[in-house]
């Protein structure tokens, strides 16, 4: 009977054991396999609410300690008043009973204006307390992002630009291409016109039905025209000061070579014609007379006349 009982108590202490297993030894047991499904049973069990009125109290307390406004800066403000609505003769929702959570102009408005009361009344108490509101000149904060993030987002900026230019290059080319083709259209279209001009022209001379041939001339006679018309208002335009200045101290100058070429005029012109003078007929008077009169004597000749004196 005692050896049944200690049994007994033995596989009861090893249940014990077996229950208070670490969870590192039952996850140990769950990879090996050792644990079955059904073996271990999670119960809820149900949570003790605990209304510890005493901590709340202790807890309120520590909230509410004395300290001065500088320690705490904490303000409670209604918001400021609302002088856009009294502008435009609006009631201003003052309450935040009148006020719509659902509005999301109304809300932010409502914080905003909130603001606004807040700074308006800790301004002043920032400065008796003489709590600096405003940076120095010369403050010098090290800036959030490092240089080389900011390098890299510079990068990307000019990456961006080069690409809109680039767009902005083929869109300016496309244009061009657009109005290059434009243009040479309306030129085939025009040189077709005036081929086919041209070409009723021709028939209608062919046919009888005209005896003109200005259509042969073409530009040429526009050329014409237009140099006619240029030189025409050149003339009425008249040389301008300068010119006159140097035709009037120079002279007009003109044409100096070529003054003695013959003309047509000049070569039917035979009024000075000396038949004597043109065939060497008759004696020379003047210097030319005798040409033998006042002749050097050559060089031997000379030689001998100095040997002789």
């Amino acid at each position: 009977m005692e050896s049944a009982e200690e049994d007994s108590l033995h596989g009861q202490s090893s249940e014990d054991e077996a229950s208070e297993l670490s969870d590192g030894e039952l996850q140990e047991a769950f990879s090996k396999g050792l644990l079955k499904p059904g073996m271990n049973v999670l119960v809820e069990k149900n949570k003790k609410l605990v209304n510890n009125v005493e901590g709340l109290k202790q807890c309120l307390a520590d909230f509410r300690k004395d300290l001065p406004w500088v320690e705490r800066l904490d303000m409670t403000n209604l918001p400021a008043e609302d002088v856009v609505s009294k502008t435009e003769v609006k009631v201003p929702a003052e309450t935040n009973r009148e006020l719509d959570a659902d509005d999301d102009f109304q809300r932010e408005m409502f914080f905003y204006r909130q603001g606004q009361a807040t700074v308006l009344e800790a301004l002043p108490l920032l400065k008796a307390h003489n709590i600096a509101t405003k940076r120095p000149d010369d403050y010098f904060a090290e800036m959030a992002k490092s240089d080389q993030q900011m390098q890299k987002i510079r990068q990307k900026l000019i990456t961006k630009q080069m690409i809109l230019e680039r767009s902005e290059k083929a869109k300016k080319l496309r244009e061009q291409r657009k109005f290059g083709k434009k243009v040479q259209t309306e030129v085939i279209q025009k040189r077709q016109k005036e081929k086919k001009a041209m070409m009723s022209a021709v028939k209608k001379y062919q046919k009888g039905m005209t005896d003109k041939l200005d259509f042969l001339e073409g530009d040429q006679k526009a050329a014409k025209n237009s140099s006619d018309g240029s030189k025409k208002a050149l003339a009425k335009k008249g040389p301008n000061a300068k010119r006159k200045f140097k035709d009037q101290k120079f002279g007009f100058g003109g044409k100096k070579s070529g003054k003695k070429w013959n003309t047509k005029e000049s070569f039917n012109d035979v009024s000075g014609f000396r038949a004597k003078t043109a065939h060497d007929k008759g004696a020379r008077k003047g210097k030319g007379g005798n040409k033998n009169k006042n002749k050097r004597p050559g060089k031997s000749v000379r030689r001998k006349m100095k040997g002789r004196s």
